[in-house]
């Protein structure tokens, strides 16, 4: 199992991202058009809103989600008993967005939530007709209109030797969504799980866009695109000291679109989120 390494501007890339995500649930990308220079300053403007008071104001709402979750809030994974060691904040067109940080942190959201849905597309585009026969309605239109999209600003806190035993910075998981977009962060950790139960790395050199299937995806095609378990691991020696910081957008379609018989987008998620302990 290898994650592909696709150049975004090659003729055969949509054909190479498409294979990888079927063979390992995840794709990296190089030579995407998200400016690096962009994503340096969300982190270094969101790294500073994490360090001060502020964050405290925008407190996390149980019923829209959005705000901040602090790391005594913070999600424990499914089938684990510890929360991740992290703190985040959600971020929605509609939400709560500290004033400072709104207008570069929105132009990021519809860069990033573009770039997501062209590369919805080649999945539809590279989906045998018998897969997406189950559809009930095409990938690109599971998302029109969606207010569900989510961008998570997160961060995981230097580590001080007193986390609870087995607290990882994110425990084994899968993501929701149906595509998720994860520029490489500031600090290596992420892993992903191959069908041997091996750990490895996922390439992640700063400059990288790591996309993973999510749970959403492997509903709607009936396994065919596989959502595939990964964390982030703690980090040894001088790294430990360090935050990492990360922005996750999860591509989620409209809560009323049927994946399937069992679920709509809007069971599915609600059903996680009771799971994840973040929502009642």
């Amino acid at each position: 199992m290898q994650v592909s390494v696709v150049d975004y501007r090659a003729a055969e890339a949509a054909e190479q991202f498409t294979r990888s995500l079927r063979e390992t649930g995840f794709a990296v990308l190089v030579n995407h058009p998200i400016p690096q220079a962009q994503l340096e300053a969300l982190y270094a403007d969101w790294l500073t809103f994490f360090a001060g008071d502020a964050k405290k104001n925008y407190a996390f709402s149980v019923d829209t989600q959005d705000g901040w979750f602090s790391s005594a809030v913070s999600e424990t994974a499914k089938g684990h008993t510890e929360k991740d060691l992290k703190e985040y904040y959600h971020v929605y067109p509609w939400g709560r967005i500290p004033p400072v940080l709104k207008a570069p942190t929105l132009a990021y959201y519809e860069l990033a939530t573009g770039l997501a849905a062209e590369l919805l597309g080649w999945v539809e585009r590279h989906t045998p007709a018998d897969i997406a026969a189950h559809y009930s309605e095409p990938l690109s239109g599971m998302i029109g209109d969606s207010r569900q999209t989510l961008l998570r600003v997160l961060r995981y806190p230097p580590l001080t030797g007193e986390e609870p035993a087995g607290a990882l910075r994110a425990a084994p998981h899968e993501d929701i969504n149906l595509l998720t977009l994860l520029p490489a962060a500031n600090e290596p950790g992420l892993q992903v799980r191959a069908r041997d139960g091996a750990w490895l790395d996922v390439p992640c050199d700063f400059g990288m866009l790591i996309v993973n299937i999510g749970d959403m995806l492997q509903e709607a095609s009936q396994g065919y695109y596989p959502s595939t378990t990964h964390r982030v691991v703690n980090p040894e020696g001088n790294a430990a000291a360090r935050s990492r910081i990360s922005l996750p957008l999860f591509l989620h379609p409209r809560p009323e679109v049927v994946l399937s018989e069992r679920y709509t987008a809007g069971s599915y998620l609600a059903e996680r989120l009771r799971e994840l302990g973040v929502k009642p």
